[in-house]
């Protein structure tokens, strides 16, 4: 089927709640569930395999700079092959990369099927954000974007905790089986979209290979990398630390970070809409730190729970604001690339994080971690303030 040839049906000027942008997020849910399935799970099957804690930094990160690299071939294509190409050809590579994992006995394999499902990710995750952006009117957008991250968000509600419960009745195989199977569901959505019809600038770049970033998404992006070293920090060894701590509950973690996510969207995409960003940023980072603080402490389960929610509320108001920051900057033929530099500065946040406090696990431990997170949560904070300053001069 054609993707291109479809004809974008044009919502009412104000309407958010379309049949594509519902479909849109039901696939991004279902390919978000797989992941968020993977995400507690990889470092533990790591271990199973016989893995160290740099190792398992190691395998998060290739993943994450495997999807890095992706994204600027993403936000060229989807202007020049269309939205649906890219996201269902991405869509595709990421279910055959997730159910490899189920026929995956050796690290070295492990680290070859890692890099081929960070393509996957980088190309659907690009494109699911751009077709999202394409959706939304303009005047919504932030609204609309924090209602498309929170179809992530009930995923990340979910996916963790039923991962981890999965990995305790069933064998990884299976699990990664059924990981696969979400990410096929969200294929099956993405072809039902109208996309939005590519219509090619006249105006051509002689530096096309060198063009690798949206240079208007700069800023927000640089913003949230530093934020996404924490999340990088989180994300890969914060099981591991539990259990080192004797902190039960990992699960009611994610599901708690998930929910306050939620809660946060509900009005925080408003606020950015009516406000702007400077009412979103700073409450939202100084939240993000005290979280750190706190899972660097984790004397019980109720520290760990009271950290969850404060990261969630913080990360669900920032990270949707600054997509909408990043995409409102960018000239109207440049919003899938300014999505890929994004995503991209998401990536190499996360991916940096996770080889980096797999190195300071090596010497250190893991409260290490949540400390120098918090470090990192400070210096976005001081770089949003001189960021402020300069607009406030200009």
């Amino acid at each position: 089927m054609n993707q291109q040839a479809k004809v974008q049906v044009a919502p009412h000027e104000n309407k958010i709640l379309t049949r594509d942008f519902l479909f849109i997020c039901i696939a991004n849910f279902f390919v978000f569930l797989g992941f968020q399935m993977t995400l507690p799970t990889i470092p533990l099957f790591v271990k199973e395999l016989g893995g160290s804690d740099q190792m398992v930094g190691v395998i998060v990160g290739i993943f994450t700079f495997s999807a890095l690299l992706i994204r600027p071939y993403a936000g060229h294509a989807l202007e020049s092959k269309g939205r649906g190409f890219v996201y269902m050809v991405g869509l595709g590579i990421f279910v055959i990369a997730v159910g490899a994992y189920a026929f995956t006995a050796s690290m070295f394999l492990l680290i070859i099927i890692r890099m081929v499902q960070g393509v996957g990710w980088g190309l659907s995750t690009t494109a699911g954000g751009t077709i999202a952006t394409d959706l939304i009117p303009p005047k919504r957008r932030g609204e609309g974007m924090g209602y498309f991250g929170l179809s992530g968000n009930i995923a990340l509600a979910f996916g963790p905790a039923l991962g981890l419960t999965l990995v305790g009745i069933i064998s990884f195989s299976h699990l990664f089986l059924i990981c696969a199977a979400f990410g096929l569901i969200a294929l099956l959505f993405s072809a039902k979209i109208h996309y939005k019809t590519v219509v090619q600038s006249p105006h051509k770049t002689k530096t096309v290979r060198f063009d690798i970033f949206e240079k208007t998404a700069l800023q927000p992006s640089i913003l949230l990398f530093f934020i996404t070293l924490a999340f990088g920090g989180i994300a890969t060894f914060l099981p591991l630390h539990a259990l080192e701590q004797n902190v039960t509950g990992i699960q009611l973690y994610f599901l708690v970070f998930a929910i306050f996510i939620m809660v946060s969207r509900t009005f925080a995409g408003r606020l950015y809409d009516r406000k702007g960003h400077i009412f979103i940023f700073l409450p939202g980072t100084l939240l993000i730190f005290i979280s750190m603080l706190l899972l660097s402490w984790l004397p019980n389960t109720t520290t760990m729970l009271i950290a969850a929610g404060l990261f969630g509320l913080g990360f669900g108001g920032v990270q949707p604001a600054l997509q909408a920051w990043a995409v409102d900057l960018a000239p109207g033929n440049r919003k899938g690339m300014a999505n890929a530099t994004f995503f991209s500065f998401f990536d190499l946040g996360v991916g940096i994080g996770a080889i980096g406090f797999g190195q300071v696990a090596s010497f250190s431990n893991y409260s290490t971690i949540y400390i120098a997170s918090a470090v990192s949560i400070v210096i976005s904070m001081v770089i949003y303030l001189i960021l402020v300053l300069k607009m406030k001069k200009k």
